[in-house]
This record gives structure tokens, C-alpha cells and sequence, in this order.
């Protein structure tokens, strides 16, 4: 690499130049834009050999005119025409949750959640590379911990609890100075971010399947025919843009069904006992329903150990996290394994590495000694996790065999879970935040699911 000198003479003069232009001139900061999913679209332009780059420039349009800017975010049109779609998002919230961190009454997201989840909401924020597991990229629409079954989309109140109580074992820490409406706040603002990310990969998504010629010059959108003299042109951008609304009309109306689709945890049996906590555990172990409870372990160990739940196969024999750890969540194949890439393949990654995905990491389970739960820690969290599964990974919604394995047994479960734990989840977390505090990290997040 050729090296450049300078002199004594020169260096003063660019350093008089500056000084000049610092003192005459105020510098123009950068806008901060919403990043255009370069992944997504460069997954197409591997599988299907076919160039995106207008694709992604077409729908980067469409969400910017019906969302806005990350200073400057709006609703799409249709939300003021429709009653039913005002419920979803309130503006002045978003507002409040957008614009610059050190904006008076503005900022929440950028000060909060951006270091980890980026800006666009992308999960590619300054710290994410080094997190495991990687923060949360919105834009599938895909949330791991609701109490909806698999498919649905979170409740308000799931992405709330999240916020407020932060996720155990990750670097999502709870963040005592926000308020409750500082939590609602940023909850629009989560919900707008993925409303607008899967907007922008859905219209990619409907093209492709549609079979839009893009090497032939067709579009996703045209804007410049909004304005054409033409009346075919212009009944032709009507046609795209109704295509567009309808699209982000469906996602908005699939986060609004969520509030009917919660599934109500039953009341534990009557006839033994169940363990809310590990310290709930250690105390009925000793108390005058000991033995009930030590049955009740022995039935989860047998369908925990057995071929109908078969939560060993992924768990381990023990519990530690050690049976099938080479999966990945759906995050990572979505642009690896759907468009027939091993993650394991990082030649064949480079064009997708390039565009800002992260490098592929293995979704380990849960190590149950651990006691942490990153969905919650009360039966009733394990009870959703286990009949539910985990939205994004590998773990799947239970299927209950009569007389092998019945609701009823998911109980006999969470008490054999709560006997794995080793430690007290409380007090590791705290250890960990203290060390990771002493040394000006975040504190390390358990690669589980």
C-alpha cells in the first residue's frame, strides 16, 4: 500500500483549512434513514439469478411513503379510513418513541434499543455481532416469546413485558428509568418496525411468487406514472399502489387478531402439587406434600426421557442443553437453508455477509440447570413455551397422544424441569450483570432458545 507524507508546511495549512471551516461553517449531520433489507433481496438474486436492485429500491418507496422516517414516522393512509386499524398503533406515541436520542420528549427508541436492534429495527444494531443470541431482527414479524400459539403475532402486552421486565438471561436488561408510558411508547414503535420490515420483504415476496419480470423491466411499483398523462399508466400505479396497501393492510390485520388467539393457561391440577419457582420447588420438596411432588417429578422424567415428547432429543438426557445443538433459528434460514444454503457454507454466505447478515449461530436449548427462562420463569410461561412451542426455533408445540401424553402431563413437566435446576436464576443473573458491570460489557447472553 503506497503511504502518503506530509510535510510540516502542508499539515499546517490542512489544519488551518479546518479550523477556518469549523469556525465559518456548521457541519450538515447525516439523516438517519431506515436500511432497505439487502438481505432479503439479494436472497432472490442468488436463488433465482436475477438482478433486485430496483425490486429493493421499488418497495424502499412504498414503505417510506406509507411509514415514514425514523425522525418523521407516519401511518399508511388506510389507518384513518379504517376504524379498525386505529386501535393498532397511536401516532403521538410513535413520535415520542422516534426522532434523536437527546430530542427533548423525543428518542426512547434510539437511546434504548437501537445499540442492539438497530435503527430500521434490523437486529444489526453497533453491539449485535457480539451478542449471543443475536437482539431481535422485527422484520420477519416473527416474536419467540407471546402467549399466542405458533404463527400469530405477539399481544401488546407481550412485546410490554418484554420491555418492561427485560429478558432473563440476555442483554435485554430491564431499564428502570422507563415509565409505563415510556413502555407503551416503545411498544408502537417495535410493532411500527416490524409492520413496516415485513411490509418491505412482503411486496419482495409477492413479486417473486407473482412472477413479476424484473430482468424485463416490470416493477414492483412505478412512482413516476402516478403523474402520467397517460391514463393506462396511470390505472397501472393504481393497480401497484392497491397491491401494496392490501399487502400491508393483511400484516396489520394479522397483529390486530392476536388479542383473540391468547391461550388461556388452565388452573394446575388438584391432585399433586406444581412448583411456580425453583424456590416454590425446594420448599414443597420438603413440606407435607413431598411425596406427591416426587411422584409428579417421576412421571415428567419418564415423558421428558420418552419417544412421544421427546424433549431430551433437543435437551439432553439431563436437561443441560446438550442434545441437538446444531439447529438455527428461522432467522438464519431464512436467507441460508429456504434458498438451499448451508449455514455451515460460509463461501456461499459472503454475498449475503456483505449485505449485513450475521454470521450464522447455532440455536442451543435450553441448559434447564441454568434455571433461567427467557419467556418467563412462572408455570404459566412454561406451560405456553411447552404446548405453544417458541415461534422462530426449533422448538415445536407439543402433540399430545391419548394416554401417552395429555395436557394434564405438561404439568408432571414443569415440576420434573424445576428439579433440574442447579442454581438460583436470580442469583446468577445478578452475578453476571455485577461482573459484566465491572468490566463495562453487557452482560453475556445464553445462546438458548
Amino acid at each position: 500500500m503506497q503511504r502518503f507524507r506530509f510535510s510540516s508546511s502542508v499539515a499546517i495549512v490542512v489544519c488551518a483549512a479546518v479550523c477556518v471551516f469549523a469556525a465559518g461553517c456548521k457541519r450538515e449531520e447525516t439523516p438517519v434513514t431506515f436500511e432497505p433489507n439487502f438481505v432479503h433481496a439479494m436472497k432472490y438474486q442468488i436463488k433465482d439469478n436475477v438482478s433486485m436492485d430496483q425490486a429493493s429500491k421499488d418497495s424502499m418507496w412504498v414503505v417510506t411513503k406509507m411509514f415514514g422516517t425514523p425522525d418523521e414516522p407516519k401511518l399508511p393512509d388506510f389507518v384513518a379510513e379504517e376504524e379498525d386499524f386505529a386501535e393498532l398503533l397511536d401516532l403521538d406515541r410513535l413520535v415520542r418513541a422516534s426522532g434523536p436520542a437527546d430530542a427533548e420528549g423525543r428518542g426512547l427508541y434510539r437511546k434504548h434499543c437501537a445499540l442492539c436492534h438497530g435503527v430500521t429495527g434490523n437486529g444489526r444494531g453497533t453491539t449485535a455481532a457480539i451478542l449471543n443470541p443475536y437482539p431481535r431482527d422485527y422484520r420477519m414479524g416473527v416474536f419467540k416469546f407471546k402467549s399466542t400459539p405458533l404463527s400469530y403475532k405477539p399481544t401488546r402486552e407481550d412485546i410490554a413485558r418484554s420491555i418492561r421486565n427485560g429478558i432473563a438471561g440476555t442483554a435485554m436488561v430491564k431499564i428502570p428509568e422507563l415509565t409505563e408510558d415510556d413502555v407503551q411508547a416503545l411498544t408502537d414503535y417495535v410493532i411500527y418496525l416490524s409492520w413496516r420490515g415485513e411490509t418491505e420483504r412482503a411486496l419482495i415476496d409477492d413479486a417473486v411468487m407473482e412472477g413479476v419480470d424484473f430482468e424485463g423491466g416490470e416493477r414492483i411499483i412505478d412512482p413516476e406514472l402516478a403523474n402520467s398523462s397517460d391514463e393506462e399508466e396511470q390505472e397501472l400505479y393504481e393497480e401497484q399502489w392497491e397491491i401494496s396497501e392490501e399487502i400491508a393492510m393483511g400484516i396489520a390485520e394479522s397483529w390486530l387478531e392476536a388479542e383473540d388467539e391468547v391461550l388461556e393457561v388452565p388452573e394446575p391440577p388438584s391432585d399433586f402439587p406444581v412448583a411456580n419457582s425453583h424456590k416454590d420447588f425446594v420448599k414443597l420438596s420438603q413440606g407435607d406434600q413431598a411425596d406427591a411432588l416426587a411422584k409428579s417429578v417421576e412421571r415428567g422424567r419418564e415423558l421428558f426421557l420418552g419417544k412421544v415428547a421427546s424433549c431430551s432429543k433437543c435437551h439432553g438426557e439431563k436437561g443441560l442443553g446438550n442434545g441437538q445443538t446444531t439447529d438455527y433459528d428461522e432467522w438464519t434460514k431464512d436467507w441460508t437453508a429456504r434458498i438451499g444454503i448451508k449455514p455451515e457454507d460460509r463461501e456461499a454466505l459472503i454475498p449475503l455477509l456483505a449485505r449485513g447478515a450475521l454470521p450464522p449461530i447455532n440455536a442451543v436449548p435450553r441448559n434447564f440447570s441454568e434455571g433461567l427462562f427467557h419467556g418467563g420463569s412462572e408455570s404459566s410461561d412454561l406451560y405456553r413455551r411447552i404446548t405453544q412451542g417458541i415461534d422462530g426455533s426449533p422448538m415445536p408445540a407439543a402433540t399430545f397422544v391419548e394416554g401417552q401424553f395429555e395436557k394434564q402431563d405438561v404439568w408432571h413437566l414443569i415440576n420434573f424441569i424445576r428439579s433440574l435446576q442447579t442454581a438460583d436464576a436470580e442469583d446468577a443473573a445478578s452475578a453476571d450483570a455485577a461482573a459484566s458491570e465491572a468490566v463495562g460489557t453487557e452482560p453475556k447472553a445464553s445462546p438458548a432458545i
